[in-house]
């Protein structure tokens, strides 16, 4: 591995940390502000990882990406979205 690519796998390391420590920032928040969310990086992880010839489910790629089963993190973390946050969402997702 060369060294751009060990900087960028360790920025994103920092990256899914830095996402751990604020459990309280909701998916559908990160989605309303930047357009993608922790379930974006699974998905992309996924479809990267074929790309290279890799074979990597979804839910191990959530489980690394949470750092945890998905399921235990929606049950631990996951707050329902509000009527406002799903209206922007759907706002943002039907252009």
């Amino acid at each position: 591995m060369d060294k751009e690519t060990e900087i960028q796998a360790a920025v994103f390391r920092r990256l899914l940390a830095h996402l751990d420590s604020r459990k309280d920032v909701q998916n559908i928040e990160l989605m309303n502000l930047a357009g993608f969310c922790r379930n974006c990086f699974s998905k992309w992880t996924v479809a990267e990882a074929e790309k290279l010839g890799v074979s990597v489910d979804i839910e191990t790629a959530r489980e690394s990406v949470y750092g945890m089963p998905y399921s235990e993190w929606k049950e631990k973390h996951q707050t329902p979205a509000t009527p406002e946050q799903l209206a922007k969402f759907n706002e943002l997702n039907n252009k």
